[in-house]
Parts: structure tokens; sequence; C-alpha cells
């Protein structure tokens, strides 16, 4: 954390009053690094959450070819989002660390948003830093972006019009929650949810028995750290915290 929470401002209350969500990220275990615990909590409430991840985070392992990776960790991000209650997952096969963003990439989220038909759409932060002096990974940035833009493209029907030739009609998203960085205002408490979010972390095994002595491996410590500073700023125990982009 770049500073202490009591020195943040204080986060509101989002209002979940909604019943479908669909979360589309770059890579297996970018959902489960601090967004988990809010699916948990969601899907608890009887809301559906759909996952589309850009790639299959084949690349993610440096012991594993790409070939061997890449299976693996669908699995292990499908059993990931079983535990906080989501069963439908996709990939959308792109190249893991070499994503670019583009009209490829905007049309796909368009064609997804709209089969979904989500109320609302969830990323992680999407900004060049997480904080000062912490920079973002390529693929964050990209696919973030290109979620916001694929979203909107997704309620117009005169872009990707061949989206209407396949039957994809319209969808207006109520708006994009992005998890994490420096600009979120609102917060989800995820206090009764935490450990399913720390449970689904620990089920990418290989991704992070992979990550040797890198903190992010050690899932209990590192998302206890940021749920305990956000709940400070959300008064509970553990939070989970968003910037909401209207779209």
């Amino acid at each position: 954390m770049t500073s202490d929470p009591v020195d943040l401002p204080a986060l509101e209350r989002y209002d979940d009053s909604w019943s479908s969500a669909l979360a589309i990220v770059a890579h297996p275990d970018d959902l489960e690094y601090g967004v988990a615990g809010a699916v948990a909590r969601w899907t608890s409430l009887g809301k559906r959450v759909r996952y589309c991840l850009a790639t299959s985070g084949e690349a993610g392992i440096d012991g594993l070819t790409p070939e061997e990776a890449g299976p693996l960790r669908e699995a292990e991000q499908r059993a990931a989002a079983s535990i906080v209650g989501v069963e439908e997952v996709e990939f959308l096969g792109y190249p893991d660390g070499i994503i670019e963003y583009g009209l490829p990439l905007r049309r796909d989220v368009a064609r997804v948003v709209r089969r979904h038909r989500p109320d609302v759409v969830v990323i992680i932060n999407f900004y060049e830093f997480w904080a000062p002096g912490r920079p973002n990974q390529a693929d964050h940035v990209a696919v973030g972006r290109a979620v916001i833009d694929g979203v909107r493209d997704a309620a117009n029907r005169w872009v990707f019009r061949e989206l209407l030739d396949e039957g994809l009609a319209p969808w207006q998203v109520r708006h994009v929650l992005s998890a994490g960085g420096d600009a979120v205002t609102h917060g989800v408490d995820i206090t009764d949810h935490f450990e399913k979010g720390v449970a689904s972390l620990r089920a990418h095994a290989a991704y992070l028995t992979g990550l040797g002595n890198n903190p992010l491996a050690n899932p209990e410590e590192f998302l206890e750290s940021i749920a305990r500073a956000t709940g400070a700023r959300l008064g509970c125990a553990f939070g989970a915290a968003f910037e909401i982009i209207a779209v």
C-alpha cells in the first residue's frame, strides 16, 4: 500500500442491486487477487456471475511450456471460479503477455457482452500504474481499455454490424466496475466471504508454486493486507474496492 488507510478517503458502500455480472480480465488469477471475495458475496445473494478470460495464462509459469501451462491454468481457473459460485468460464484465446488493444479485441468484448447481457461488467485496474512506482502489466492495460470501449460498442448497433448478423442485438450495461488502483471510490464488505476468496486464489496451485518467493505466492497474507486496508476505509473487517465507470 502506498498510504496508510486512515489517510485515505472513506469508501462509499456499493449498491449491488443488480442480477447479473460478467467479469472480463486478461489472465487466470487476475480476479482471484482481490475480486473473488466480492464475487463470493454476490453469488451468495443469488446473483449470476460469469468469467471471461482473454488468455489462458500460458506464459505465466516459467518452468512450463505454454503448451503445458495453458490447459493447466484453464483448469485451475475453472476450479477457482467454482469455489466462489461461478460455473461459466470462457477463454478468448488471445496470446498471453502480448495482447494488443485494437478492434478485434473490442469486437470480441462486444460479442460476449451482447451474448451474456449482464447488468454490470467487472474488470481490474486498467491504468498505467497500480500506484506511484508500481507499473501495471501491459495485458491488464490493453484488456481493461478494450473492455470499456467494447462495452460501449455492445450498446451501439452501428458499431460491429456483423454482430447483428450473428443474431446479437445491442445491449446496454449499467456500468463497469474496475477493481484496484488509486481511483477506487466504492467498496464491498467481503468479511463473511474473505476465506472463500483466499481458497479461490489457492486453487491456482501450479501458478503460485511457480512464483517462488514472490509475496504474491502467499494468498492469505497478500489478500488480507489489501482487504483489511480496504475494510478500514469502508467500516468493516475486510473489503474489496472498486471504481465505478459510467458507460
